[in-house]
């Protein structure tokens, strides 16, 4: 009687695992959980589907909120930006980090920007950035390609580049429904909201012929921190348009949490596209504390963040030691604090 309990228990026990492992058969059986997590991370983007926004919130496909977490490369115009541009890199920061979403930083002016280089460079921009996008597709990830305006100041001042850009990426890649368009990162140097809204206009437009769907982010004034400026005036006539909010957390401290605290009790759809726990040089000390004090807010309210940046640029920001020569693969040792934090906070 006993060996007939014993005989039942046993082959309950390989039916549960056989059914287990049928449901997972991705998921190795010996590593403590982690396959489970990163087939779960692998289908975040197939399970919400092209996003949109309702009100303040980006939703999935099935109305329901979906908060990004990712990670943004530093400039893909440097060889300290490229390199990490590969799918064993995202998969890395997918699996092991807790992200879901990858930004592509493409400068506009700065070193080889797309507006003041050749038509090779400009290739070789637009490779990199093809790369990305099918790298983030395979794995399930939502992917921002960002136009990195920044010592240029001005959005309008490239407007007609970017129109013809955006035109040809969202043309391009008009039948995925994993990609994001942001088209200006920082306007900076005085640009006044009403500049960058009738730089916006023009873009989306352009944006809107190819891709009636897609989500598009919008910069705001003062290195995109005056999101309660744009508030108060919003673009009007497009669906599916959010706004950018950028912080370093030891610079930018209450009074601008203040400003993204108006923006959104004034509805405005807000996502965080860069943001660290260093000085706004992207140096500096760490202030953890101001960032989680970030976090515990974008959280509350489901918003979306992404991190600057994955590189191994010696400051303060880059995700990984100057040490590292890795472009996938990295262990912890390899991170840098703002790096462990962000794993912690990613990964909770």
């Amino acid at each position: 009687m006993w060996c007939n309990r014993r005989y039942r228990l046993l082959l309950y026990i390989a039916v549960l695992v056989l059914a287990v492992y049928v449901v997972f058969p991705s998921v190795p059986l010996q590593n403590g959980g982690e396959g489970m997590y990163a087939q779960a991370a692998s289908s975040f983007a197939a399970a919400n589907g092209q996003l949109s926004v309702k009100g303040r919130q980006l939703v999935g496909k099935n109305g329901k909120p979906v908060q990004l977490k990712g990670v943004s490369t530093h400039g893909i115009n440097w060889d300290v930006g490229y390199p990490y541009v590969n799918e064993a890199s995202f998969k890395t920061i997918r699996d092991k980090w807790g992200a879901n979403t990858i930004r592509l930083a493409m400068y506009t002016e700065e070193y080889n920007g797309y507006c003041v280089t050749d038509e090779e460079n400009r290739k070789k921009l637009l490779d990199t950035i093809d790369t990305g996008v099918q790298a983030a597709a395979k794995l399930g990830m939502y992917v921002i390609i960002d136009w990195h305006v920044l010592s240029d100041q001005n959005p309008k001042k490239h407007q007609k580049e970017a129109v013809a850009f955006f035109k040809k990426v969202s043309k391009k890649y008009s039948s995925y429904t994993n990609v994001l368009y942001e088209i200006c990162n920082e306007p900076n140097g005085g640009t006044t909201w009403d500049d960058i809204k009738s730089y916006a206009k023009k873009v989306i437009k352009a944006i809107r012929k190819n891709s009636s769907k897609a989500i598009i982010i919008t910069g705001t004034p003062t290195w995109s921190q005056d999101v309660d400026i744009a508030s108060e005036s919003p673009l009007k006539g497009f669906s599916n348009i959010m706004y950018s909010v950028h912080f370093y957390a030891a610079t930018h401290q209450d009074s601008y949490r203040e400003k993204l605290k108006k923006a959104y009790d004034n509805g405005l759809p807000v996502i965080c596209t860069e943001f660290g726990t260093c000085d706004a040089s992207g140096n500096g000390n760490y202030d953890f504390t101001s960032a989680d004090k970030w976090i515990k807010l974008m959280d509350s309210y489901k918003m979306g963040y992404v991190c600057w940046s994955l590189s191994n640029k010696p400051e303060s920001a880059s995700l990984l030691n100057p040490s590292c020569t890795k472009t996938s693969g990295y262990k912890k040792s390899d991170l840098s604090e703002q790096g462990k934090w962000l794993v912690k906070k990613y990964k909770k």
